[in-house]
C-alpha cells in the first residue's frame, strides 16, 4: 500500500475501474494523493504489478461486512447429548428418547452415549443392543450418522435428523 510498494513501475487501475496503463510508481502515487485515496497493490505477482487507486479503509470495512454476512448465512447445527447406563430402566430411557425425538424434529443432531462403570464394561453387547433399539425407535425422524462404537469407557452413537422435502431449514 502506498509507499510500501517496491516496484518501480505499476499497471494502474483508476478508482472508477478504468485501466490507465503502465506508469511509474511516483506518478501512480501522485494520482492517488490527488484524489485523496490510497494506492493498493492488487496483484504483486504480475509483470508489472497491478496497483489500484481506492479508499483502503472503506475496502477493509466492506470486506469485513461481507465476511460477517457470510458467517450469518451459515447454519449452526447444534448437537445435543443423551447419557445412559447399561442398567438404565425402560421408563427413564423412554423419556430420554422422547427428548431426543423433539430435538431431532427441531433439526439438531443427537449423541447417544452409554457410559460403563466398573465391571459393566465386560458386557458391551448390552449397550450395543440399547443403542440399536433407540435408533430403531427414532428411525422415522433420524438416521444413524455414526454407528455405535467404543470410545474408552463409553459407547457412542450419533443420530442426525432426516431431511424431507419441504422441511423448514
Amino acid at each position: 500500500m502506498n509507499h510500501r510498494i517496491r516496484a518501480s513501475q505499476v499497471r494502474l487501475i483508476d478508482a472508477d475501474g478504468t485501466h490507465v496503463g503502465v506508469v511509474s510508481l511516483s506518478e501512480a502515487l501522485k494520482v492517488a494523493h490527488g484524489r485523496e485515496l490510497d494506492l493498493v497493490e492488487v496483484s504483486p505477482a504480475a509483470d508489472p504489478p497491478v496497483a489500484r487507486v481506492m479508499d483502503y479503509g472503506k475496502f477493509l470495512y466492506q470486506q469485513s461486512k461481507r465476511e460477517r454476512e457470510s458467517r450469518k448465512a451459515l447454519k449452526q447445527i447444534e448437537v445435543k447429548e443423551i447419557r445412559l447406563r447399561p442398567k438404565t430402566t425402560d421408563h427413564h430411557k423412554s423419556f430420554k428418547v422422547r427428548d431426543a425425538r423433539r430435538w431431532l424434529e427441531d433439526g439438531m443432531k443427537v449423541k447417544v452415549r452409554v457410559r460403563f462403570r466398573g465391571r459393566e464394561i465386560t458386557y458391551p453387547e448390552i449397550a450395543h443392543e440399547q443403542l440399536l433399539e433407540i435408533a430403531e425407535g427414532l428411525s422415522d425422524v433420524a438416521v444413524v450418522e455414526q454407528k455405535p462404537n467404543m470410545e474408552g469407557r463409553t459407547m457412542l452413537m450419533v443420530l442426525a435428523p432426516v431431511r424431507t422435502k419441504g422441511a423448514k431449514r
